[in-house]
């Protein structure tokens, strides 16, 4: 064929299908070129309103039409009798603040500029399609509305910013859709996903679904506008960790919808009294044991559960009913799905290039190149998506120490140190700084939670101090010794007294958050309750010891559903809770205790004022290892106490000196041996009176009975 131009788009190589498709003047005339190699036969519609016919160029699926006037803008075409508008009547429209900005990893809305956006052109409604591939030699648009054929809709090059572009018009909402891209210099096809998708097919469909802007109407202005009046430091955060698809299923073990969970979630959290609700990661995934943590759709919620708009149903009726929501965020990886992320225009794109810093060998996925301008703008527009689009009152960062390390989990040599010789992925730390700086300063009140897992100093600073800029960060170490301690037998506790009193050497060194995640409940560590020694009534007094243990200590709390069931075996994620479970009174037990303790936790500002802070806590006795108790005040801001005491052996204390800072009456507010909750009901009959001598420094004492292997809150009446 003698036009260069025409021999490559026939070869699906053409990077520029607009300077060959569509209509252009010649001379005194004008020609018209389509692309349709499955057509038998094209027309055009003219000025007039008659119709002319293409003519094939021989055996290629390229059509022509020449004429002397040329058709109305945007012309129509008839393709085997179906009339619609030619994509190329439609020439690119260069959105150029936000392509500099992307490219300069500075857009933090980019889901507006890239991906399949809903748009109205010269009158014609359409989609127009936006994909960053800056190596790649030529990429098409393709989908059932052209039989998947990448020939028939190329995109257009936007100058030097690796982007490409094409308006499809008439596209209707729902229209599943895919990218195929050829590798510059090996030719090769690759058939992707949209980086930008907001919706999925559901798995183990791949392909991408074109989605119209929400119809959702908002009705959380109260709680927003609380949210960012709220000093959330000294506010109560008792937060509910779950997973959407095993928490509850319907007979047929299917998933319920984001809305149907709607109306059965937000009862049972305000009846449970939890503060918030953390979701693992709803983002699209196809593999259902990854969890959420292996994500493909950063801009998608998972299409298991419904619509975004659905989801969008969900979070509003949690907010409606005064409860936050926390969503499991994961900047940190992705996986290798050859139709996905991964060496998505034949290179390296979002991902290194160096096999050092490319694979997380724990995961077998990729680790983000956070050095790279466009994929910043790709994680900072994810975060700002969830707070703006739906809401979402935190974004908890999942393994933030593999991103800030670079010889995490790595042997020595099989890493790259940064340019000063060290293991600290400057990049990463870079990214995390402004990521924080991004949602404290934009979204009023909105909270991120790191899960780190190591001493870095200072997670929850702010970055003018040095800090990474987080809100709070996950107590590890908090939650290993307190379950290594949990696991001993009481007899053998007085030897790991330790476990403790060791964490509050450096307690207020962070925003702590205490968690009994998900993580403790999985992979043969058992259950809760499973880790407890004992028989059966000791295995359930330790599990109501742990909760209570967990939520009088000073920082906020985190507990993974099934704490509150007592559930017997660890966390089943193909299958629901074991609800079956509280029909048995040990169990449910557990529950009312649950809901006790978030009660007494919430209304009682000794309790969660000051958790970030050393003025808040005071130890009346932490040397009494010998007996396995320990002992401390916890202060509100205006001074108001509450006495904790936890006793960690089966033995019952009698006549228990305790020192007070009152000589008055206490209410024991609260007793984890009641038998309400199945305990065996030793206790001070709801009241107990300090004598005025003196004890452990206290100008008071109390003399107490503590009951086996149960926990002790008492207030001053």
């Amino acid at each position: 064929m003698s036009n260069p131009s025409c021999a490559a788009l026939l070869e699906a190589r053409e990077h520029d299908p607009f300077s060959v498709l569509g209509l252009h003047a010649e001379g005194a005339g004008w020609r018209l070129r389509v692309l349709r190699p499955q057509a038998r036969s094209i027309a055009v519609e003219l000025a007039d309103g008659s119709w002319a016919m293409l003519a094939r160029r021989g055996g290629s699926g390229l059509f022509e039409w020449q004429g002397s006037a040329p058709p109305p803008r945007p012309w129509r075409l008839n393709v085997d009798g179906a009339i619609h508008y030619d994509a190329y009547a439609f020439p690119p429209q260069v959105p150029g603040d936000d392509l500099y900005l992307f490219n300069a990893g500075r857009l933090r809305q980019a889901w507006r500029t890239l991906g399949a956006l809903a748009e109205t052109r010269d009158g014609i409604a359409g989609v127009c399609f936006r994909v960053w591939a800056p190596n790649a030699e030529r990429v098409s648009v393709v989908g059932a509305f052209n039989g998947w054929d990448g020939r028939v809709h190329p995109m257009a090059t936007l100058g030097a910013s690796g982007v490409w572009e094409l308006f499809i018009p008439q596209l209707p909402a729902g229209a599943l859709y895919r990218f195929e891209l050829r590798v510059r210099g090996s030719g090769a096809l690759r058939l992707k996903s949209d980086p930008y998708a907001r919706a999925f097919e559901r798995r183990p469909a791949t392909a991408c679904c074109v989605t119209p802007d929400s119809a959702h109407v908002w009705h959380d202005a109260g709680w927003m506008q609380a949210r960012a009046a709220r000093d959330w430091q000294a506010a109560p955060m008792s937060t509910y960790e779950m997973h959407l698809g095993s928490w509850m299923r319907h007979p047929d073990r299917s998933f319920y919808s984001y809305r149907e969970l709607a109306a059965r979630l937000v009862p049972y959290l305000v009846e449970l009294g939890y503060t918030h609700v953390e979701f693992m990661p709803l983002m699209e995934h196809p593999l259902d044991e990854s969890w959420g943590y292996q994500c493909t759709g950063f801009f998608a919620p998972s299409s298991r559960f419904g619509s975004p708009d659905e989801l969008r149903f969900l979070i509003d009726s949690l907010h409606q009913a005064g409860i936050g929501v926390i969503l499991d965020w994961v900047p940190g990886h992705f996986p290798a799905d050859d139709w996905a992320l991964a060496h998505f225009d034949g290179t390296a794109l979002y991902e290194h290039e160096d096999p050092k810093q490319k694979m997380h060998p724990d995961w077998g996925t990729h680790v983000f190149n956070y050095g790279r301008n466009e994929v910043r703008s790709f994680l900072l527009s994810s975060a700002y998506y969830w707070l703006s689009e739906f809401h979402v009152d935190a974004l908890r960062v999942d393994a933030v120490a593999s991103m800030i390390y670079l010889d995490y989990s790595r042997k020595p040599g099989d890493w790259t140190p940064n340019v000063h010789g060290g293991r600290e992925n400057l990049e990463a730390i870079a990214f995390l700084r402004e990521l924080n700086e991004m949602v404290h300063g934009d979204f009023p009140g909105a909270l991120t939670i790191a899960e780190e897992s190591t001493a870095w100093p200072m997670v929850s600073r702010p970055t003018w101090l040095g800090g990474l800029g987080f809100s709070m960060k996950w107590n590890m170490g908090w939650m290993n010794d307190t379950l290594d301690y949990m696991a001993h037998d009481p007899v053998h506790r007085r030897f790991h007294h330790e476990r403790l009193t060791f964490g509050q050497l450096y307690a207020y060194t962070e925003n702590f958050v205490l968690p009994l995640s998900h993580d403790e409940v999985v992979h043969g560590k058992s259950s809760l309750l499973g880790k407890m020694p004992g028989d059966e009534w000791q295995r359930f007094a330790n599990l109501r010891l742990l909760l209570a243990y967990q939520m009088m200590a000073p920082g906020k709390k985190l507990q993974f559903m099934g704490a509150e069931l007592g559930q017997s075996w660890e966390w089943r994620a193909g299958e629901e809770l074991p609800w079956h479970l509280l029909q048995y009174p040990l169990h449910d037990g557990v529950k009312t205790l649950v809901a006790e303790l978030n009660r007494l936790y919430v209304n009682e500002p000794s309790l969660h004022e000051l958790d970030f802070s050393a003025a808040g806590f005071q130890w009346i006795d932490c040397h009494d290892a010998d007996q396995s108790v320990v002992s401390w005040l916890r202060r509100a801001r205006d001074g108001r106490h509450a006495v904790v005491v936890l006793n960690f052996t089966p033995v019952p204390r009698h006549n228990y000196r305790l020192g007070v800072p009152l000589a008055q009456d206490y209410l024991e507010r609260l007793n984890t041996d009641s038998a309400h909750y199945g305990g065996s009901d030793l206790g001070n009959g709801g009241r107990v009176s300090a004598a005025p001598v003196p004890w452990m420094g206290f100008p008071a004492s109390l003399a107490l009975s503590l009951p086996p292997l149960a926990a002790l809150v008492l207030l001053p009446a």
